[in-house]
């Protein structure tokens, strides 16, 4: 006998990942050209040049049995202390260094946070849309998620979030800027989550936490700054990843960071890093962490995210489409022009265009465009909305 849980889950289709490989096969048989692949976020800007920069001074000036050695399962003192220093200058986050655990991505943090704090029958609230994985990790800690729907400008649902919270409740997951919507929670949110959860712990006299998904933190436009939910929430965790950030997505470095002013900050650490323990997920690549010691602070080039945000929102609501303006991260939300995105989704394959079914982010009747794509790409895929457009009658 298996684990059947892992077996579905091995066994069951990314709807991304499906339609990124449909995408290759297309551009394969017709020319990448000719393929307008809106569906995986892949960070379509190069990485600062200290990035590569420092690698090859590491290699060159480092002794390699240390650079490629084994580091503290927490991560480089020195790395967990220039993370803190960051957030706190940036952000005024309360984050000591002694409270940061430096992982392998958002991913692997986010995973050792929820087991670490679940038991048994213990439940996640996440606001829809969401990153589907949450559903994954929760069940891999024998939790289980509930779904918050948005609002028709994809800002939480305070109503219904005071509503799904009860005995049961553990943890609420919150991702600013957002996957798939691209919008940021804005302070005016933060301070009624925040306030929700504070009078829920009172209500059911045990601590309930705030799981702050930060992959895209630093991707926002137009002057808008983004806020750390430590400011608003004591008990709060941050999962962070450098993937987005420096455009580093394969190379699979982050770092949690556990609020100061949590009054279970140690007991809540330790279990962060037993859990990373029992998943294996110890020690994060050591040429990495120093990697990104060394351009802490640095952002990739946004303004092409920009740029491309522009071209597409404009383009498309010029075309007839119903779009949510995102604040930040590469994703635009488009309204589907029919009730079942997953239909709009395959029509739209007949004019090349691959737009990912919002179904698996928890909010039906939208498609996500991952707009990391090139400026070219999008404006080549204009000709080809309209025509999708035309033949809904928009």
């Amino acid at each position: 006998m298996i684990n059947e849980k892992s077996l579905a889950w091995g066994r069951s289709k990314s709807c991304i990942r499906e339609l990124a490989g449909y995408a290759s096969a297309r551009k394969a048989e017709i020319g990448i050209e000719n393929v307008f692949d809106f569906s995986i976020g892949n960070p379509s800007v190069p990485a600062p040049p200290q990035v590569n920069d420092t690698i090859r001074a590491l290699l060159d000036n480092t002794d390699s049995t240390m650079l490629h050695g084994y580091t503290p399962a927490p991560g480089l003192p020195s790395l967990r202390k220039a993370i803190a220093d960051d957030l706190n200058k940036r952000y005024d986050a309360n984050i000591i260094p002694e409270m940061v655990y430096v992982c392998c991505g958002a991913a692997a943090g986010l995973c050792s946070s929820i087991r670490a704090l679940l038991c048994d029958g213990d439940e996640v609230i996440a606001f829809a849309p969401f990153f589907a994985e949450y559903t994954v990790f929760t069940e891999a800690a024998c939790g289980r998620l509930l779904s918050v729907p948005p609002m028709d400008d994809m800002q939480p649902d305070i109503s219904a979030l005071e509503s799904a919270i009860t005995e049961k409740t553990k943890i609420l997951i919150i991702n600013t800027p957002n996957n798939p919507s691209g919008v940021l929670l804005t302070e005016d949110s933060l301070n009624k989550i925040a306030d929700v959860m504070r009078k829920a712990q009172e209500k059911y006299g045990h601590s309930i936490y705030l799981l702050s998904d930060e992959p895209y933190r630093e991707l926002v436009f137009d002057g808008v700054s983004t806020k750390s939910a430590t400011r608003f929430y004591d008990n709060t965790i941050i999962c962070y990843s450098f993937s987005k950030s420096l455009s580093l997505p394969g190379e699979r470095i982050g770092y949690v960071a556990v609020s100061s002013t949590m009054a279970e900050r140690q007991d809540i650490f330790d279990a962060i890093c037993g859990a990373a323990r029992g998943y294996g997920y110890v020690n994060a690549p050591s040429l990495m962490q120093r990697v990104v010691e060394n351009c802490m602070g640095l952002t990739s080039d946004i303004s092409a995210y920009k740029r491309n945000r522009d071209i597409l929102y404009k383009g498309l609501s010029d075309c007839g489409f119903d779009c949510i303006k995102p604040d930040g991260a590469f994703y635009l939300f488009v309204k589907s022009p029919e009730p079942d995105a997953k239909a709009f989704s395959e029509r739209a394959k007949k004019y090349e265009l691959m737009l990912v079914p919002g179904d698996d982010f928890g909010v039906k009747g939208y498609v996500r465009l991952a707009y990391c794509v090139s400026e070219k790409t999008i404006v080549d895929s204009m000709p080809s909305f309209k025509k999708l457009a035309e033949e809904y009658g928009l």
